[in-house]
């Protein structure tokens, strides 16, 4: 680990912090005087701007001229002119065009419909369409199960917001949170085959936003609430949850819950503790927060203290733990916090950031236990970063791609539902939770865990399926897969 922080430090310190992902790209066309030392001269003028030059290629070129795409990674949009102000100053060099790239892929949409058929004839016209699709009404209108067959419903998840807490940057609205629910809609379809529909709601109102999705719900096999404000999000799932036969889930609730157990159980491997042993912490007692608490009391967590930005808030037995756990706010004293952070941390053995950054220091983390697990995971910048963290902990985890062991929620949600949808289950419940956890930690060979390979890429082709059949089978033994154990199988 040591070895990487500092080829991340030098890195990014030789890119001015740009890193391999920057937010701020851009695609830029130049014309080019065809003679040698001109292109030095632009990649001179780059690093003096403090701008990463990405890929090039060349468009075209003749005796005299030379046509280059190039891709430069700047710190943002002022930085971006800036950069273009300086080419335009170079004698030998000409800007024909630039172009934001992430703007450039986000242009018309990321998403649209196509068909699984061509309509290129009468009669395939007739059977998709009237009169033929009259026949597959009337048997739906006598067998409502028959919608799970000759429909798209069987497969397709509303992916729903009301833009009241979009990704880290807070309440913007509907039409703004419009580009990340495409987004998800795409994780879903590129990952779990799962057909997604994004729905932004132009209300922030609980209740219309209950009676709307119970309105739309005929046509989807599950729900996938998204970047909705706490509490509300808590009523609104639950409502959901309760009028709805179908799967509903939180995604920034249960799939955060799930992959934190998931690298928690395989971090404690590392360390050898066994779960029922530990005392953990979890600062940041919102949506996600009080998700991974529950999660963790429903995998045998013994000793849970929680805290938000104030300090030590929830502080139980687990007898008096347990009872609540899938309703853990009525025993959150927001207002009352009974002692600090520090407090709270003193010989624990594991900390879960779900909070805001640079929160913890570093003497705070020696108030822990021998060996503690430090899951920070606060975006985009941790609780503390890895670079300070790592000489007080033995496991480090954030939600950094440029990090090792990055706690992200595509790892588990795909699965979750392709699982649901997998057995038509009827909701999706603390054991389907549990065991898309387990699976989850499991795709990680035990010859193979270290304190910087504790859980696994998001790229990894086992994780779908893994988590699938796990949370399918969880939903058979729970009883709430419409589908028999045998159907299931059979396709699996």
């Amino acid at each position: 680990m040591w070895n990487f922080l500092k080829r991340h430090r030098d890195s990014r310190s030789s890119a001015q912090d740009l890193g391999p992902y920057s937010n701020y790209r851009m695609a830029i066309r130049l014309e080019l005087t065809q003679r040698a030392g001109v292109f030095a001269q632009l990649a001179n003028a780059m690093a003096e701007e403090n701008a990463s030059l990405g890929a090039m290629d060349i468009v075209s070129a003749t005796r005299t001229k030379i046509i280059r795409d190039i891709t430069v990674d700047v710190q943002s949009e002022e930085h971006g002119e800036r950069v273009l102000q300086r080419l335009n100053t170079l004698p030998d060099v000409r800007v024909i065009a630039s172009s934001d790239r992430i703007f450039l892929m986000h242009l018309g949409g990321k998403i649209r419909v196509e068909s699984k058929f061509p309509i290129k004839t009468r009669n395939t016209l007739s059977m998709v369409y009237t009169p033929g699709v009259g026949r597959v009404v009337k048997a739906i209108a006598n067998d409502e199960k028959q919608a799970y067959t000759f429909t798209s419903k069987s497969n397709s998840i509303a992916v729903v917001t009301d833009g009241s807490a979009i990704l880290g940057l807070g309440n913007l609205g509907a039409l703004a949170a419009l580009p990340v629910m495409e987004g998800k809609a795409m994780l879903f379809q590129q990952f779990a085959g799962i057909d997604a529909w994004p729905l932004c709601l132009n209300t922030q109102d609980s209740e219309k936003i209950i009676q709307t999705v119970l309105a739309i719900a005929p046509t989807f096999g599950g729900i996938n609430l998204e970047d909705i404000s706490a509490p509300r999000c808590f009523e609104i799932e639950q409502r959901l949850q309760r009028e709805l036969e179908i799967p509903v889930m939180h995604d920034d609730q249960h799939g955060t819950a799930v992959v934190i157990l998931a690298a928690l159980l395989n971090a404690l491997q590392v360390v050898d503790r066994p779960i029922q042993d530990i005392t953990v912490v979890v600062i940041g007692l919102g949506a996600a927060g009080i998700a991974c608490c529950e999660l963790l009391l429903g995998a045998g967590i013994t000793r849970l203290r929680g805290c938000d930005k104030q300090g030590w808030v929830l502080h139980r037995t687990i007898t008096e733990l347990l009872p609540h756990r899938h309703n853990l706010r009525t025993l959150i004293q927001y207002d009352a916090p009974t002692g600090t952070i520090q407090d709270a941390l003193t010989d624990a053995h594991v900390v879960i950031g779900l909070s805001t950054a640079n929160i913890l220091k570093p003497e705070d983390l020696a108030l822990m236990a021998k060996d503690p697990i430090v899951f920070a995971l606060a975006n985009p910048d941790p609780e503390i970063s890895a670079e300070l963290a790592i000489p007080s902990c033995r496991v480090y985890a954030s939600g950094r791609s440029d990090y090792p062991n990055q706690c992200n929620n595509l790892l588990s949600f795909p699965g979750i539902f392709r699982g649901a949808l997998d057995v038509q289950a009827k909701s999706i419940n603390e054991s389907m939770l549990l065991a898309a956890a387990k699976a989850l930690s499991k795709i990680v060979p035990e010859s193979a865990l270290s304190e910087e390979y504790i859980i696994p890429s998001v790229f990894d082709k086992q994780i779908v399926p893994k988590i699938a059949k796990a949370v399918a089978q969880a939903a058979i033994e729970s009883g709430i897969a419409r589908r028999t154990k045998k159907e299931t199988e059979e396709e699996m």
